[in-house]
């Protein structure tokens, strides 16, 4: 389970005096923290679910590639490097992402499972691709292939 991660993850990092894991992970365990509590105001009494862990850590490093692109333009590469760095500790709790030829072959399945004939049915294919293939499928590399294969 990924939360066990997060904190054996963490108690090393503390061994080590690894202050750049610890801070990330630290980051992390309180975005979970978040998203756990929203959930219990949503009723839900369980706390969210490993997929819903992925989706949440693809979008930590989502924030931190815009940021990278943010610090270059602005001249600020020792800040551009410490968003690298916590993408490469953020990275390390996802599972490998498929490559171009994986994307493909799950997207010409997804079209053919949902019966999509066109563009316009695009939102289908993504919704099950996202359901399908949560944390190992980068969504704006698959939405590209799919409009691709679509159009």
């Amino acid at each position: 389970m990924l939360r066990d991660e997060f904190t054996e993850r963490m108690k090393t990092a503390l061994r080590a005096k690894d202050t750049r894991t610890l801070s990330t992970v630290r980051l992390i365990i309180a975005a979970l923290k978040d998203r756990d509590i929203a959930a219990r105001s949503d009723g839900d009494k369980a706390q969210i679910p490993d997929s819903e862990i992925l989706r949440m850590l693809q979008g930590m490093v989502k924030q931190r590639r815009e940021s990278i692109e943010l610090y270059n333009q602005g001249n600020r590469p020792e800040l551009a490097q410490q968003e690298s760095d916590e993408i490469a500790v953020i990275e390390s709790f996802l599972p490998q992402q498929l490559d171009e030829a994986g994307i493909e072959t799950a997207a010409k399945a997804a079209i053919g499972e949902s019966g999509a004939a066109g563009v316009k049915d695009m939102g289908k294919v993504m919704a099950l691709l996202r359901e399908r293939h949560a944390g190992v499928l980068d969504m704006a590399k698959a939405g590209a292939v799919v409009k691709r294969l679509l159009g």
